[in-house]
């Protein structure tokens, strides 16, 4: 059992929704839906509903290409919504961030867990403010550029890099998750390779986070826009519960919910 927040996970058995709430004007898929603060309000308390068990703030796009804001403004984006959730929700909480002065401003609003897309390599604070609170992490693989000599094997080398920056920086196994990072430096085929060979990431013993939701490599393969790739995301929820991916990082958390549901139910032979 993995704690985050006040809730226990079972992440060897079991998966889990972390539900995304991009707080951006300028996300790829859901880009300024979600800034005023009663509609994010409603859409936590829908994703709840739906049956997300953790909600995953983020106050930076980080689509390929996007543009990197000021701390300042990543700060004041993030935190009036972590401590608006934190007051009217009972759910752990999750800042996506890569940046140590808005991982300590989302932490000391309340923040249950912190979510890098770095894996702790572009600021050697965060590692430090994690250690410190004393909460889980997700660590996301990510390269600068789309170049390896043997893809997975590679992939796992860097995971594995992150793994040891935590365990310096004091952060207990039991609080660390990994994510292949899909859409992250890599190319095409780099992130169907990521997801179809998932489990290989068992070999390093940590829980495993996919995060595919509405991403490049689905409107790539079907030809479709980001606010038509619902079904193309459930197919990769699919593989990650046959995978064992502990969690899936989505924003339709009706639908993926009810994929997780269906894929149990067959992989347990035991529906209800």
């Amino acid at each position: 059992m993995m704690k985050i927040g006040n809730r226990s996970f079972d992440v060897t058995s079991d998966c889990y929704i972390m539900g995304i709430l991009n707080v951006t004007p300028d996300s790829f898929s859901d880009g300024g839906k979600w800034t005023d603060i009663e509609k994010a309000k409603k859409h936590v308390a829908e994703m709840i509903e739906e049956g997300a068990s953790i909600i995953d703030v983020g106050g930076e796009s980080t689509r390929p290409g996007h543009v990197q804001i000021t701390i300042e403004e990543e700060i004041s984006r993030v935190v009036p919504v972590i401590e608006m959730i934190k007051a009217n929700f009972d759910i752990p909480v999750s800042i996506d961030s890569y940046k140590g002065q808005v991982v300590e401003a989302a932490l000391k609003a309340g923040a249950d867990m912190v979510n890098d897309i770095w894996g702790l390599k572009y600021d050697p604070k965060v590692a430090e403010l994690i250690a410190e609170y004393d909460v889980p992490c997700c660590l996301m693989h990510n390269r600068e550029k789309a170049e390896y000599e043997s893809f997975m094997d590679d992939m796992l080398a860097d995971l594995e890099e992150s793994v040891k920056i935590a365990r310096k920086a004091g952060i207990p196994d039991e609080h660390i998750i990994l994510d292949p990072g899909v859409g992250f430096g890599k190319t095409y085929e780099h992130n169907l390779i990521a997801i179809n060979r998932l489990e290989r990431m068992k070999e390093l013993g940590f829980p495993i986070l996919l995060a595919t939701s509405r991403k490049s490599v689905i409107g790539l393969t079907l030809d479709l826009p980001s606010d038509q790739r619902v079904e193309g995301t459930l197919v990769t929820t699919v593989m990650g519960v046959e995978k064992g991916a502990a969690f899936v990082r989505v924003h339709d958390v009706k639908e993926n919910m009810r994929a997780i549901r269906m894929t149990q139910a067959i992989l347990k032979e035991t529906g209800l």
